[in-house]
């Protein structure tokens, strides 16, 4: 927490779907105040190929290398949701201006590992890289584990023993002293990958899962039942390498599930945040979820930020009793439910009235909050709002249309408080190439959701 000020973010940003032709590429952002490019994009490394749909990054050293001074975190790996591709960028050499080093094409992970749609990136405590699949190269939910080596960035199989992986995939968090990891599902690529249809609930399309996993045999021991439909996206332990807690998000149901170690050695989850829906006429359903998206701890371990991608908040628990958050901030950004446009409130059981369309800078922002990065002192959060290229056509066609921005939340760290920064705004609908979907957030340096302490 008393590193350094981030100056400057890298942020996956995506083309494909738009109608560009033209690669998704990875976008370094000056957030330095002091500097005369804050807020602007200043450097473009587009990759090789069209249709990547790039994900989920993370590093080819972080925290958990920590002591070994022959490891430096100077890769940044970009797996690759749609073409399964791996790209390796060098952000060592200058990073301000990284530049491609390694290219891993599908093919030799397909005939290696038999997995397919990479989602998320880990680095290990022994050199390797761990990146989580949700299905294989046919399209059905396969949830494994791609292992690269983090030197030569060979792919050295799976992590997981031959045909142990996990029915559905999506993210996963490890914790060495507890001899666990646990990964998350999200449902068969063959069916979500033409956008969110209701015709797939109930129908074993989607996860409801969550794979508690052997650290040390690479075995998968447990699994806990969330119930039919019930989807998790990010899941985090606390950062205490000590700790037996964490929280994992459910899009689909608005529910936060805080997940623990029992006395007997089990693993078991509760539900302890559940955001109502909202009755709606002029939408895809009768009723409206938040649909929470992205989640994430700060590195004291005393908050908890997630994202209401559809209803447009960002909200902020204090956690320091897993067992019962308690809400402190709350702001609201863009939605699916603006005064004036085609969807209207019926009822709800939080507002009193829909929210305003949302404005900053003289620039309407459509697509609700979805990808969440803290500064590492917890003070500023920061906020991106591209989903999934299907997905983002399906629920925000006006945010493709005009490109997706990233914002700046002030937090307030000492009794709790969320307010939108009026200073910074990062507006992605004026690229070079067209309107680009942000997504994921790095600090060269680390952050609370790239790095593990083991």
């Amino acid at each position: 927490m008393k590193g350094p000020r981030e100056r400057i973010i890298y942020v996956p940003c995506i083309l494909t779907g738009a109608g560009t032709q033209a690669p998704d590429y990875l976008a370094t952002v000056d957030v330095d105040p002091e500097s005369p490019t804050y807020c602007k994009v200043i450097h473009r490394l587009p990759m090789p190929n069209i249709g990547d749909e790039l994900h989920h990054s993370g590093w080819n050293a972080c925290s958990s290398c920590f002591g070994d001074t022959t490891k430096k975190r100077n890769r940044l790996i970009l797996p690759c949701l749609d073409s399964s591709r791996i790209y390796v960028v060098d952000t060592g050499t200058d990073q301000r201006a990284p530049r491609l080093y390694k290219v891993i094409e599908p093919r030799e992970i397909f005939q290696k590992c038999d997995l397919a749609f990479l989602h998320t990136s880990h680095c290990l405590g022994s050199g390797e890289i761990m990146i989580s699949t949700v299905g294989d190269p046919r399209g059905n939910g396969k949830g494994g584990f791609v292992l690269l080596d983090a030197e030569t960035f060979e792919v050295k199989g799976t992590w997981e023993r031959p045909c142990q992986a996990a029915p559905q995939g999506c993210d996963f968090w490890y914790k060495p002293r507890h001899n666990v990891m646990i990964s998350t599902e999200w449902g068969v690529p063959k069916f979500f990958v033409n956008g969110f249809n209701t015709a797939d609930l109930g129908k074993e399309r989607y996860g409801r899962r969550l794979n508690i996993w052997d650290w040390t045999t690479h075995c998968l021991i447990q699994t806990i039942d969330l119930g039919a439909d019930v989807p998790s996206f990010g899941i985090r332990f606390l950062h205490n390498p000590d700790t037996m807690h964490g929280m994992v998000i459910c899009p689909l149901q608005s529910i936060i599930f805080h997940f623990y170690k029992t006395q007997d050695g089990s693993w078991t989850a509760d539900k302890v945040i559940e955001i109502p829906s909202k009755k709606v006429s002029g939408w895809l359903l009768p009723e409206m979820p938040a649909f929470s998206t992205d989640m994430l701890i700060s590195l004291d371990d005393r908050f908890m930020y997630m994202s209401n991608f559809l209803h447009g908040d960002i909200r902020q628990y204090d956690i320091t009793n897993p067992y019962c958050p308690k809400l402190v901030g709350q702001v609201f950004v863009a939605s699916s439910i603006p005064e004036g446009g085609v969807v209207t409130v019926l009822e709800d059981l939080e507002l009193n009235c829909q929210p305003d369309p949302f404005m900053i800078q003289g620039r309407r922002v459509y697509g609700g909050p979805q990808m969440l990065q803290l500064s590492l002192d917890g003070k500023r959060l920061y906020v991106t709002n591209g989903l999934y290229t299907p997905w983002d056509k399906q629920f925000y066609p006006e945010m493709v249309r005009e490109g997706s921005v990233m914002l700046q939340i002030d937090v307030d760290t000492e009794s709790g408080g969320l307010c939108v920064n009026e200073d910074f705004l990062v507006d992605f609908g004026k690229e070079p190439c067209g309107p680009a979907r942000a997504h994921e957030m790095r600090y060269p340096g680390g952050d609370c959701t790239s790095d593990i302490w083991v």
